[in-house]
């Protein structure tokens, strides 16, 4: 079943992370993060796409991070903090996004790796331009994003039906 309009998903890597003695889940942002964190809502906000809806892991970083990207935004999605992105794998955030009511076109995932990389890679059975290509060579670095779109419900969301359409990564 198609969508009138395709639907769009950016993965979103949390900023850099600092390393204090406290729990993984707790782990602020590093100032570098904290700058990369802005200049990547800077990115997002350029790109136009409105989104409807953002779902955020609840550790500190991830939060830190959209709180800074967020203010780049003209005007803020509605968002949820969702406790099962935390350590997800690929198969568990498919499972969360087949989740998303039909009428969200355009959401934002910000998680933490390896899952936002893998999810990418999995979701992506093809690419626009050289995005592939630059994910490929880059990786997803702390505060990476990559905007995939498919055309179909969010309950079909599976490997392979989404395009690669933008992604980005902070300078080294």
């Amino acid at each position: 079943m198609s969508v009138a309009e395709p639907r769009r998903i950016v993965l979103f890597r949390h900023a850099k992370a600092d390393w204090p003695p406290v729990p993984d889940h707790e782990r602020p942002l590093a100032e570098r993060g904290r700058k990369d964190a802005a200049e990547a809502g800077r990115r997002l906000a350029d790109t136009g796409v409105p989104f409807d809806l953002t779902l955020c892991s609840t550790s500190t970083r991830t939060r830190e991070t959209w709180k800074l990207a967020a203010h780049e935004f003209p005007h803020r999605p509605k968002t949820v903090y969702e406790e099962r992105i935390y350590d997800a794998s690929p198969g568990e955030l498919i499972a969360l996004l087949n989740e998303t009511p039909d009428e969200v076109r355009n959401l934002l995932l910000i998680g933490h790796n390896p899952g936002v990389q893998g999810l990418a890679e999995i979701l992506a059975g093809a690419a626009e331009d050289d995005a592939r290509a630059r994910m490929s060579r880059r990786g997803f670095p702390a505060a990476a994003f990559a905007g995939l779109t498919f055309d179909a419900p969010w309950k079909s969301l599976e490997p392979g039906v989404a395009t690669l359409v933008d992604y980005w990564a902070p300078a080294d």
